[in-house]
């Protein structure tokens, strides 16, 4: 069974959130499995406004471009400069410096717990 960190909410499309603020945003370990070795991050700016499941970037591996959906609505605090240096770290650490974005948050946007998650990518 994937372990998935009990204390995060997910999304159906693979980004995960914390209850921190603000909030900081990634992509699960299933997802950066999925994509292989990550090798570039397109990330929406520091003070761009995001939607709760609406597109906000693009993860481009040695497999595929796969679009980022935000969890949340709200304002973009905080870019992971190191990740978008070093994409790798996506793969190496998704629930740690891997991390995409932190943003003030105004609304969640529908969330799963870690069992719920678990469940969906059949953990």
């Amino acid at each position: 069974m994937a372990d998935f960190p009990a204390d995060l909410q997910y999304t159906a499309e693979h980004e995960w959130l914390d209850d921190s603020t603000p909030a900081v945003v990634g992509i699960t370990s299933t997802a950066a499995e999925a994509l292989g070795d990550i090798v570039y991050l397109e990330l929406p700016e520091v003070g761009a406004t995001v939607t709760a499941g609406a597109v906000i970037g693009e993860v481009e591996s040695t497999k595929s471009v796969s679009e980022l959906y935000s969890p949340v609505t709200g304002t973009v605090a905080e870019v992971n400069q190191a990740a978008i240096d070093d994409p790798s770290l996506v793969n190496a650490e998704p629930f740690a410096g891997g991390w995409l974005i932190k943003v003030d948050v105004t609304e969640t946007g529908p969330v799963l717990t870690a069992d719920e998650y678990s469940a969906l990518v059949g953990g």
